[in-house]
């Protein structure tokens, strides 16, 4: 990661790139306070009231689909850069730190406890010490679950139907129907479809 200063985009321009950015910046810190904000409120309400955390959740994430439900607590960094497609279901503790795009698909089950990791930093200790850090995109496919306390790490794609066994870390792409479990997570065998 190499951050240039001669750059003229902003540091959200940059983020939302998945480019170098200094994330102090005074317009992220104040969408990032918006999103603490907001997530602290998510995390308070009473969990039979469904209509109020569905009306904080289509407010805070990118989009939030028909019939998903994310269980608090709940944490992200942005909210904006996180969807969540129909019929998903998350587990206590889902913690998306969305500086990258977090793209969720449909029916995918979240175990409790799991953390999608967008967020990347220089391995140069000067450009870490001046606080520069980057992205790269998560994608979960339709049907993709992850058992509890599952960790995927920056640019992995998880491909439809498969199936990632508790406390594994997903370090690259997954393909579509396989369970794969570990750390790293490695493929264990392949699956049907229940098409």
């Amino acid at each position: 990661m190499t951050a240039r200063d001669d750059d003229p985009r902003t540091m959200r321009e940059r983020m939302l790139a998945g480019d170098a950015y200094v994330a102090d910046d005074p317009v992220l810190t104040q969408e990032n306070g918006r999103a603490q904000r907001l997530t602290m409120q998510y995390n308070a309400i009473d969990p039979l009231d469904g209509a109020a955390r569905r009306a904080l959740l289509e407010d805070l994430l990118g989009a939030f689909g028909p019939g998903s439900t994310i269980r608090a607590p709940f944490h992200c960094d942005y909210g904006y850069q996180t969807t969540v497609g129909a019929r998903t279901f998350a587990n206590w503790g889902l913690v998306a730190l969305d500086v990258g795009r977090i793209t969720i698909g449909d029916d995918v089950q979240i175990g409790p406890n799991v953390q999608l990791l967008t967020a990347t930093h220089p391995v140069e200790p000067g450009p870490r010490r001046d606080k520069w850090e980057g992205s790269a995109p998560i994608t979960l496919g339709d049907n993709v679950w992850l058992g509890g306390g599952v960790v995927v790490l920056p640019g992995v794609t998880v491909g439809r139907d498969t199936v990632v066994g508790a406390g594994s870390v997903v370090t690259r792409d997954l393909p579509a129907g396989v369970v794969a479990v570990g750390n790293p997570a490695r493929v264990v065998r392949h699956i049907g479809t229940s098409e």
